[in-house]
């Protein structure tokens, strides 16, 4: 079978998918991912590859080797590409950019998953419950619900957790520190949720209100709490003598 037409001239272009080069080795390197010939066999896996340097670049992965450094801060990569993704940070560069909104992104990566929250699509779905996701990464971390599994275990006291920021956050328990400061009263706390509730109370804001009475309240567990009163229920129970109570405490 021809596998190619020489077009014009310096131009030699793939019948199977139209590709075109300039070079007719080039042209032979690419026609073997249609043939499927995997001639270049790792040492190390005995993966195959179709063309040299795809095998040169998988080696990099048995052997850790990180040739491409970035001149500015001497981190290193396996990759020349990732490299050259790693530059933006230093010049701020950010090629894509949404159509809707404008707001750019220096890899295509999360611009894809960006584009996304404007189209509400969720293509990541669960096979357990049919609930979807906009990614991956938050498929795996709602998976763990199902398997029960919580991977990140605390070095400390060996609590387990389901999420890694859950265990960040956790942390801050045993260090004792406080990132996060009101910028009114210099107050300051482990989590960024707790000074967002602490916050109300400086603004005077209860975004939280009973569809019942309409009273409102700074934080949804009080609400919680409050709604009770008007359905009656009393989900603690006394283990000695079985009375029913509204609140824990």
């Amino acid at each position: 079978m021809q596998m190619c037409i020489h077009a014009e001239e310096n131009s030699y272009v793939c019948e199977v998918c139209k590709k075109s080069f300039h070079h007719k080795d080039r042209l032979n390197s690419h026609m073997l991912i249609h043939t499927a010939e995997k001639s270049y066999v790792c040492e190390f896996c005995k993966k195959s590859f179709s063309q040299k340097s795809r095998l040169i670049i998988h080696r990099l992965t048995h052997t850790g080797e990180k040739p491409h450094v970035c001149e500015v801060c001497k981190k290193s990569y396996s990759l020349k590409s990732n490299l050259n993704i790693h530059m933006r940070i230093h010049t701020a560069e950010k090629p894509y950019m949404c159509e809707v909104c404008k707001k750019s992104f220096s890899q295509k990566s999360p611009f894809n998953n960006h584009m996304l929250v404007h189209t509400g699509e969720k293509p990541h779905v669960c096979e357990v419950c049919k609930k979807s996701f906009r990614q991956m990464g938050y498929l795996k971390i709602h998976m763990h619900i199902h398997s029960g599994e919580k991977p990140h275990v605390c070095e400390v006291c060996k609590t387990s957790f389901r999420q890694k920021s859950s265990l960040n956050s956790h942390m801050l328990i045993h260090t004792g520190e406080k990132p996060h400061m009101c910028e009114v009263c210099k107050k300051s706390f482990n989590e960024k949720r707790s000074l967002i509730t602490h916050m109300l109370i400086h603004t005077g804001e209860k975004p939280h209100v009973c569809k019942i009475c309409k009273k409102s309240f700074r934080q949804k567990l009080t609400l919680n709490r409050h709604v009770l009163i008007h359905t009656g229920e009393k989900p603690h129970v006394c283990e000695v003598c079985k009375k029913l109570f509204r609140e824990k405490g």
